[in-house]
């Protein structure tokens, strides 16, 4: 299964993490949705997000955390594995003070339910705005 980085300060890529692919998991509409909620989250709050859509390897947590190691404390990392099933909301210890753990079960709840629709984008945009929202402005 390949993979998708994203966040405001890093290139969108395709494939396993730090690789390139020239198969891509989303069309360009769905890219440029997802690039908008990316952006929007961020400026809005000046917190880093990052979204990763691909195999998380066990224990998935785990995998999920060592991901958010390439990004700053300030960053939140919405990890999802749609083959696995798997979800995770990480948060830096910055990040963290203005996203509760509550905050981030709601969001994931929001995520699972479009998931389970069968609506991959619109869960990740909805959830990256619901957590934008919690997290407040700037």
């Amino acid at each position: 299964m390949s993979g998708e980085v994203s966040s405001t300060r890093t290139q969108l890529q395709y494939g396993p993490v730090g690789t390139s692919s020239t198969s891509a998991p989303f069309t360009s509409r769905q890219l440029t949705r997802l690039d908008e909620a990316l952006t929007l989250s961020s400026r809005e709050t000046g917190l880093v997000f990052a979204v990763y859509v691909g195999e998380l390897k066990e224990p998935a947590r785990a995998h999920a955390e060592a991901l958010f190691e390439r990004l700053t404390d300030d960053a939140v990392l919405i990890a999802v594995s749609p083959g696995q099933r798997v979800l995770h909301i990480v948060t830096g210890p910055e990040s963290s003070k203005r996203l509760p753990n509550r905050a981030c079960a709601l969001a994931a709840l929001s995520l699972r339910a479009s998931f389970s629709n069968g609506d991959l984008v619109g869960g990740l945009v909805a959830g990256l705005r619901m957590l934008a929202d919690s997290a407040g402005r700037v």
